[in-house]
C-alpha cells in the first residue's frame, strides 16, 4: 500500500548497520557498540527510590496530567532559575513531555501547516527534520559545523525560501557534531528571527554533559527570546534516565499552549510516579550529575588518546556523549556507511554513519561514549589491527609486479 506520510520518510540509514550488528551477535561475536546514544549508567538511587515510593501509592496509578503535574512544572522552573537565571511561569511557560523527542514531534504537528518551510540544521538529530516532515512541512537544510558561517547560511536560506520560513531549529551542544555555542550566538539568532517573524525551537538535551569550565547557555537567557522560542530538554542524559521517557519544554507561552492543546488529545502524560521521580531528580542533590559528567569525560579522554595511538586522530568533543569523527584518510573515499559496515565486520566495533544525520554528515561517523574505559581501549586495539590490515592490503595492491628473470640461454 502507498501511504503519503510513510513515502516521505527515506529508508533508515542505520538499519543496515543494525542488522549486521544483530547477525554478528547471533553468531557469537563480541560487538563493542558505540552506535546508539543510549546511556549505560544506572539511574541514581535516590531517584529510583522516589519512583518506588510513589508507585506504592495506588492513587498514582490513575491517569496523570497531560501538561505534567504541578510539582514537576515548578521543579522545572526552579531548575531554569538556578542554572540559567531564567524566570519561568510554571503554568504558562513549562510543559512536561514523554522525553524531548515526543515534545519536538508533537510541537511540529501543532504549529505546522502542509507546505510550511522549516529551517533545520544539517547534520542533525533525525527528529529535528522528520518531526516536521511528518507534519507536512518542506525542509530547508542549513549546513552547520565548525567550518560553516551559521548566520550567513541562515540569511541565505531565508532569502531564497518560498514560502518564508516559519520555524528555525537549533540544537547546542549538538548531536551529532558536539559543537557548542555561547550567548552571543543566541543573541544574533534571536535578533534575526524576531526581525523575520520566525519561531525558534531549541534542543539542549546535552546541556549538562559538558567538559569545559563554562556550562552551555540556554537561548532563553537572551532578552526577548521567550517571545519566539521554546526549548526542549530531558532527564535522559543528565540523570541517566533514558528509558523513563521524561522531558520538558519551556519558553514562549504561545508555543507551549499549542503543544499542550495537541497533547491533550494524544496522551494523559507520563506515569505519575515517573513525574514524581523527575521532580526529585531536579530538586534533589546534584552531585550525581557531576559524577555522570565525569564518567563521560574520562571515556572521552580514553577514546581520543587510544584512537590516536591506533592511527585515527579525532577531535576531542567539548560536550555531549559523542565524538564526531572524520573518517581515517585511507577510508575517506568509501563513505561513512561503507566504513561503518567494514568497521563492524573487521573490527567488531559499531558506530553510526554520519550520513544518517543528513547529507552534510557524510565523511564522518558518530562514536557514542556508551562503553566503559576498558571496552574503549579494546575497541582501539581492534581498530588499530583493522587499519593495519587495510594499510597492508593497499600497499600490496600498489606494489609493482615482480620483475621477470631473464630465461637462461
Amino acid at each position: 500500500m502507498d501511504f503519503h506520510t510513510i513515502k516521505r520518510l527515506p529508508p533508515y540509514v542505520f538499519d543496515e548497520v543494525n542488522r549486521m550488528k544483530a547477525q554478528a551477535r547471533a553468531a557469537g561475536a563480541d560487538i563493542i557498540d558505540f552506535g546508539m546514544g543510549n546511556p549505560d549508567m544506572p539511574t541514581p538511587p535516590h531517584i529510583v527510590e522516589k519512583l518506588v515510593e510513589a508507585a506504592r501509592n495506588p492513587r498514582t496509578h490513575r491517569y496523570s496530567a497531560s501538561r505534567g503535574i504541578a510539582g514537576l512544572r515548578k521543579a522545572i522552573a526552579g531548575y531554569y532559575q538556578r542554572r540559567f537565571g531564567v524566570t519561568l511561569d510554571p503554568d504558562k511557560e513549562t510543559i512536561v513531555t514523554l522525553g524531548s523527542k515526543e515534545g519536538l514531534a508533537h510541537l511540529a504537528l501543532a504549529i505546522t501547516a502542509p507546505g510550511d518551510t522549516i529551517i533545520v540544521p544539517n547534520p542533525s538529530y533525525p527528529i529535528h527534520t522528520y518531526g516536521f516532515i511528518l507534519a507536512g512541512a518542506n525542509i530547508r537544510h542549513l549546513p552547520v559545523g565548525p567550518n560553516q558561517d551559521f548566520m550567513n547560511n541562515l540569511a541565505r536560506a531565508v532569502k531564497h525560501s518560498v514560502p518564508s520560513p516559519r520555524v528555525l531549529v537549533v540544537s547546542y551542544p549538538s548531536n551529532p557534531t558536539a559543537q557548542v555555542v555561547g550567548l552571543d550566538f543566541y543573541r544574533e539568532v534571536v535578533d534575526f528571527c524576531r526581525a523575520n517573524n520566525i519561531y525558534i525551537v531549541s534542543d539542549i538535551a546535552y546541556s549538562e554533559i559538558y567538559f569545559d569550565d563554562v556550562p552551555p547557555p540556554s537561548i532563553l537567557q537572551v532578552k526577548g527570546a521567550k517571545e519566539i522560542a521554546i526549548e526542549f530538554t530531558s532527564l535522559s542524559k543528565t540523570y541517566a534516565m533514558p528509558g523513563w521517557r521524561i522531558g520538558f519544554g519551556c519558553g514562549c507561552p504561545t508555543l507551549v499552549h499549542a503543544l499542550s492543546r495537541v497533547k491533550s488529545y494524544l496522551d494523559y502524560g507520563a506515569f505519575t510516579p515517573i513525574q514524581i521521580a523527575g521532580t526529585a531528580a531536579l530538586n534533589g542533590p546534584q552531585d550525581c550529575v557531576a559524577e555522570i559528567r565525569a564518567i563521560y569525560k574520562a571515556r572521552r579522554d580514553v577514546l581520543v588518546s587510544s584512537l590516536k595511538t591506533a592511527g585515527w586522530e579525532i577531535p576531542s568533543p567539548a560536550a555531549t556523549m559523542f565524538a564526531w569523527a572524520p573518517l581515517p584518510p585511507s577510508c575517506a573515499a568509501m563513505g561513512s556507511l561503507e566504513f561503518s559496515k567494514l568497521l563492524l565486520k573487521e573490527a567488531h566495533v559499531a558506530v553510526s554513519p554520519g550520513v544518517g544525520f543528513g547529507e552534510y554528515g557524510e565523511g564522518f561517523v558518530r562514536i557514542g561514549l556508551v562503553e566503559n574505559e576498558q571496552r574503549v581501549r579494546q575497541a582501539a586495539r581492534n581498530i588499530k589491527r583493522f587499519l593495519g590490515r587495510l594499510h597492508n592490503a593497499e600497499a600490496a595492491q600498489d606494489a609493482p609486479p615482480p620483475r621477470l628473470q631473464a630465461a637462461a640461454s
